[in-house]
């Protein structure tokens, strides 16, 4: 008996010693003492230097460490910008040609200038780059060899420090968009704008080549100064409202010399201990941890200077629950941990089972999580209503588009003939199927370059495109292929085939979709052009070279897409603006559109306020592109995102990317019902072990048995 009872203490002591909650946990070490958000990423960042970068995978990051002049409110729709790092909005004044100041609504205005002030009392985030001794000097900006070998990443630093954010590293980060060796993509643009800037770019190039290094700190820009410690000045050509929406992007977030310096070390360098990798800013957050191989963390800024959750926005958000956190101290959560995920399906695993906190929706799960009523609304499945999750959906400001190179002889030019082929080809290639089929009814078809939520938008009769669409029954349809057969024809290829020679038309497509995945896709696409009997022919090249085929003007067709930068039209329309052509100028003009009346109206309409006059000339405007057809106008995408009921003060927002800092985790909501969701089922483990008994019970009765007889009946 005794055997037994050894046995089955030994089972129930192996499984009391079980974490029960822990037993499937992908974070082992996490404590409920701290608010923590889990979130994952399949992309690693490649530049979180706030000069460099310009993706969305890159922003989630930046945005939580770095802290421009302005923000978007969080709240407030539409959306409106209100100081961040700085006290208040800039302050501008209008000069002539020969800065003397004159009216805002004058004819003669040849310059603007910003004046910003920036706020008290704001330190940067510990850092060794900061660090000093006790007589002042730097601690760590002259390493020698012997220390770099003991140094693997920042946490390696034994000591760090801070300072007070200063007016005159928003001027160093201005400067540094002008650097040869940071290659900012934005450095185009704003030389365009802002007073001096191109010169400087030209000057520094001069002094690298000559020098080989250039300190920032020796050299000045005409147009950029700092007055004091907490006011500097921005000087642009003409007016450009548009420069206080790039004044709430990373590109303009304040950087101090000492990082630059810092980083700059070969040592450093040669470890991938960069600015580019290890952000430094004034943020709600700091990078504590950095491997792109695994995971990224952000951790509470210690030196956060301080700011309240929003008291005020739109008329339901109190309804919502919205307001229910007004004027509690940011952030609202510890740690945010990334963990890289490259599988949809691993992600969405643990998702349901409450190890992450929010989820996209791919393909794969889009039937079991989302319901498509007979009206073709969307709302939430039963098993994500029995858990809690809450759907989010909004209208991305983006469009994803097929452009027509209007270089290239056959598809592009300004002649009726051209023109008749775009058009054919666009009426023929059905977004409302695309849409449906591929991304599973997420999306609007693009009626012009501009998306909903973007002044210049128009929806219903008045916002169809005439050119490929008619309102019929309430609602746009998109022409007939018949339609579609007869511009073919007239523009010279009846039935898909040259008029005079009678060859088959094929036409070329650039692509950077490969593999079995893009198969379906590609597929569909080619059915497209059956319908017109034009062959396509799909060329399919790396990422790298399909770009360098689109700056040299070496394609055909192409597909491109733009998520917003700012919400203004002239982020959209500026894409199809002559002097922006990507082959001749290196702009964003990606299908090198040309039209001399489209041109003249962006410039008037560039720096105008929202006007009905605005309003009116967007619309003489997107008319004339919807005409010319440069771009196959494709559709603007729906996101949606699943959130569990322990997420609080969730709102999309489509223009800021720092709003991680507003979110709140119910941690023991979250705790309680990842317990449910993971119980773990021990009856298979209780027969594993039965049997493991069963097979080790024989040989020890046995050997109880010698034993018995061994000292019970010893040798005569």
């Amino acid at each position: 008996m005794r055997l037994k009872y050894w046995l089955l203490s030994s089972v129930l002591l192996l499984l009391t010693a079980c974490d029960m909650r822990a037993i499937n946990s992908p974070y082992p070490e996490a404590s409920s003492d701290e608010s923590i958000l889990y979130t994952a990423f399949s992309l690693r960042p490649k530049h979180l230097d706030p000069a460099r970068s310009y993706s969305a995978n890159e922003a989630i990051i930046t945005g939580q460490v770095y802290e421009p002049p302005y923000q978007y409110h969080y709240l407030k729709r539409p959306y409106q910008l209100e100081p961040l790092s700085a006290s208040a909005m800039p302050e501008v004044i209008y000069l002539d040609k020969h800065n003397n100041p004159v009216k805002s609504n004058a004819s003669n205005i040849a310059f603007s200038v910003y004046t910003i002030p920036i706020k008290h009392d704001i330190f940067y985030q510990p850092h060794p780059a900061f660090a000093k001794d006790e007589n002042g000097n730097w601690l760590y900006h002259h390493l020698t060899e012997e220390q770099i070998a003991n140094i693997e990443d920042l946490a390696d630093f034994e000591k760090t420090g801070t300072r007070q954010l200063v007016a005159a590293d928003f001027v160093y980060q201005i400067k540094r968009l002008a650097h040869p060796e940071i290659h900012s993509p934005i450095l185009g643009v704003m030389a365009e704008h802002i007073v001096g800037l191109k010169e400087y770019a030209e000057q520094l190039r001069g002094i690298r080549k000559e020098q080989g290094t250039v300190d920032l700190r020796q050299h000045e820009i005409s147009g950029v100064k700092t007055i004091d410690d907490y006011h500097y000045q921005i000087k642009v050509y003409g007016k450009y409202p548009q420069l206080d929406y790039w004044l709430a992007m990373p590109f303009f977030a304040p950087i101090p010399w000492e990082a630059e310096e810092f980083y700059s070390q070969p040592g450093l360098i040669n470890k991938n201990i960069t600015l580019d990798w290890y952000p430094v800013g004034t943020g709600p957050f700091y990078m504590t941890e950095n491997d792109p191989n695994r995971r990224m963390v952000l951790t509470k800024n210690p030196n956060f200077h301080g700011e309240r959750y929003p008291s005020e926005g739109e008329e339901a958000d109190k309804q919502n629950g919205l307001l229910a956190d007004a004027g509690k101290p940011l952030p609202m959560i510890d740690k945010i941990v990334f963990t890289l995920e490259k599988e949809n399906t691993s992600y969405w695993g643990k998702f349901m089972q409450g190890y992450y906190d929010v989820s996209g929706i791919s393909s794969d799960s889009f039937e079991q999580a989302v319901n498509i009523s007979a009206s073709g609304e969307f709302g939430l499945s039963d098993a994500m209503k029995d858990k809690g999750i809450k759907l989010e959906t909004a209208i991305a400001a983006t469009i994803f588009y097929t452009g027509f190179n209007m270089l290239d002889p056959v598809v592009g030019g300004d002649s009726e003939r051209a023109r008749k082929l775009r058009q054919a080809i666009s009426i023929a290639i059905d977004q409302e199927e695309y849409i449906s089929i591929f991304a599973n009814g997420r999306g609007i078809p693009a009626q012009g370059p501009i998306p909903p939520g973007i002044f210049g938008y128009s929806d219903g009769k008045l916002g169809i495109n005439p050119y490929m669409y008619k309102w019929e029954n309430g609602q746009a349809e998109r022409k007939s292929i018949e339609t579609a057969k007869q511009l073919l024809a007239e523009a010279g290829y009846p039935n898909g085939r040259n008029k005079k020679t009678g060859e088959p038309l094929v036409l070329y497509m650039d692509i950077t979709a490969s593999g079995p995945d893009s198969k379906a896709d590609l597929d569909w696409m080619r059915k497209q052009f059956r319908k017109l009997k034009i062959q396509l022919v799909l060329r399919s090249s790396d990422y790298n070279r399909f770009q360098d085929k689109i700056r040299r003007g070496q394609v055909q067709m192409f597909q491109w897409g733009w998520n917003a930068d700012y919400p203004d039209p002239e982020n959209f329309l500026f894409l199809l603006y002559g002097p922006n052509g990507r082959a001749e100028f290196g702009g964003e003009n990606t299908a090198n559109y040309k039209n001399k009346d489209f041109d003249k109206l962006f410039e008037k309409m560039r720096t105008m306020s929202n006007t009905p006059e605005r309003l009116a000339i967007i619309k003489q405007m997107v008319n004339i592109a919807r005409k010319d057809t440069p771009w196959i106008w494709g559709f603007h995408p729906k996101q949606f995102s699943l959130y569990h009921k322990w997420n609080h003060n969730v709102k999309p927002n489509l223009m800021a990317n720092n709003t991680l800092k507003y979110r709140r985790i119910d941690t023991g909501l979250r705790e309680k019902l990842q317990s449910q969701w993971n119980q773990p089922i021990l009856w298979p483990l209780g027969i594993v072990i039965f049997v493991i008994m069963m097979m080790v019970l024989p040989a020890v009765l046995i050997y109880r048995s010698k034993k018995y007889k061994k000292h019970h009946f010893p040798s005569t």
